[in-house]
């Protein structure tokens, strides 16, 4: 491990710390006898009503431990859908199964399992009963249930040229609400009449209800129009199957009844409560950093774009701090949470964090600077197709790749920095966190020994 990973390792760790989900679900409700508290909140449990457990998402398996044993024997059943790697192999928590899906892309796996949870949820739910959703990030692909006329592989086709495209979440999340029948405030559609408490942990940049896991139980603003919209501007006509164009052009023509939207009676039963997100890991490893003696600034909590454009700006951003003109002196640290994009437009391995640090890397060598390092993860433990969660470099990194052989701006311009940071030794592994609240990047300056 090289000096920027091992020191901004007991930052990222406390981050994630703080968006554990088993924690943050546990500090979001309570029981009080038969009271069960959420914030403001009270919701009786006396009175014979059936409690089920369903969602889906990288913390769904954390999250409904925490449920189960928080409520025991009064849960009545469920399920729940996680990426695989992050807890499936439970197979189930008390009477709440676990399944794995696929994430980034919808496979068959998820799409069975989301089927089994709309069939739950139309069981004839009664006004009485109590249907808990846990979700958390990757529930957009793992809570996948294609429309009718759509296929698996036109979902994933889809969803896989708006991510190789550079669309953002609000695009993405656009068109997934008009192809699949759970999200976009259909799952709580779905339950109705009975109550609905969604415990939430946040992976998109503010929190915005209906854009986490494409917001199955919030009110969707987004419309057909929004995704035939957004396929035009990526440019994208010519890379969708014909049926996801004929659906998301009759629904704008509105042949196909809209997704709820805001002012739905539908959510007048329905409690939605964020139990944590990147906010919550970027102050947390804010807080660590100066415990550790940094001069820290929280410097955004909306770092998005192009991953290689705000890598050469975080690189700058340390090299202006390492000069005396930045915005806090040495010993520095600047904490970012956000997600960042990638346009595709070589055949490499990498992901967004690691496109950023190879980038920043570049950079800091290029202006000869040995005091800046600047690290970037992603909270889930995988950013991209990789085995890592992201990487941590400094102005020497691209020399020690290129001593093993690697081209670093060979391997930028390849959409390869996994290659290239690997070479270095720059990567940082976690494994899979069984969180996911977006990324998080530091920018330190003079690292204390």
């Amino acid at each position: 491990m090289t000096t920027a990973a091992r020191s901004a390792e007991p930052i990222w760790r406390a981050a994630l710390d703080a968006v554990d989900p088993y924690r943050a679900a546990r500090r979001a409700v309570s029981l009080d006898g038969d009271l069960l508290r959420v914030g403001g909140t009270a919701i009786r449990l006396d009175t014979g009503r059936r409690i089920r457990i369903v969602g889906g998402g990288k913390a769904a398996a954390p999250m409904t431990e925490a449920l189960v044993d928080l409520l025991g024997g009064r849960i009545d059943g469920g399920l729940v859908i996680t990426k695989r790697g992050h807890g499936e192999d439970l197979g189930a928590v008390g009477p709440v199964a676990i399944r794995a899906g696929g994430h980034p892309l919808p496979d068959a796996a998820g799409a069975d399992a989301a089927q089994e949870i709309a069939a739950l949820l139309a069981d004839r739910p009664a006004e009485d009963d109590l249907i808990v959703v846990l979700l958390s990030g990757g529930g957009s692909s793992l809570l996948a249930l294609p429309e009718d006329g759509i296929s698996l592989d036109d979902l994933r086709a889809a969803s896989d040229a708006f991510i190789l495209g550079g669309a953002d979440i609000g695009q993405l999340n656009a068109l997934r609400k008009h192809l699949t029948r759970l999200s976009g405030g259909r799952m709580a559609r779905l339950a109705a009449p009975a109550r609905v408490l969604a415990l939430i942990l946040s992976d998109v940049v503010g929190d915005p209800l209906d854009a986490i896991a494409s917001g199955p139980t919030a009110p969707d603003p987004t419309t057909f129009a929004d995704a035939v919209a957004a396929i035009a501007q990526l440019g994208l006509e010519g890379a969708m199957p014909r049926p996801v164009l004929d659906h998301l052009r009759r629904g704008a023509a509105g042949e196909i009844d809209e997704t709820p939207k805001p002012g739905d009676p539908v959510f007048d039963r329905v409690v939605n409560r964020v139990v944590a997100g990147n906010r919550t890991a970027v102050e947390a490893a804010a807080e660590k950093a100066r415990s550790l003696g940094f001069h820290t600034e929280i410097a955004s909590f909306d770092l998005g774009g192009e991953a290689r454009d705000r890598g050469h700006e975080l690189a700058a951003l340390g090299i202006e701090i390492a000069r005396g003109t930045g915005v806090v002196r040495p010993p520095a640290c600047l904490v970012f949470g956000g997600e960042t994009t990638v346009l595709v437009r070589g055949s490499g391995s990498g992901g967004r964090n690691q496109e950023l640090a190879l980038a920043a890397a570049l950079e800091l060598e290029a202006q000869g600077d040995k005091r800046a390092q600047v690290v970037a993860i992603s909270t889930d433990g995988q950013d991209g197709p990789t085995d890592a969660a992201g990487a941590a470099v400094d102005g020497s990194t691209c020399e020690r790749a290129r001593s093993a052989g690697v081209d670093p701006r060979a391997a930028l311009d390849d959409n390869d920095s996994n290659k290239a940071l690997d070479a270095a030794g720059a990567l940082i592994r976690t494994g899979p966190t069984r969180t996911n609240v977006a990324d998080l990047a530091l920018v330190l300056v003079d690292i204390i020994r």
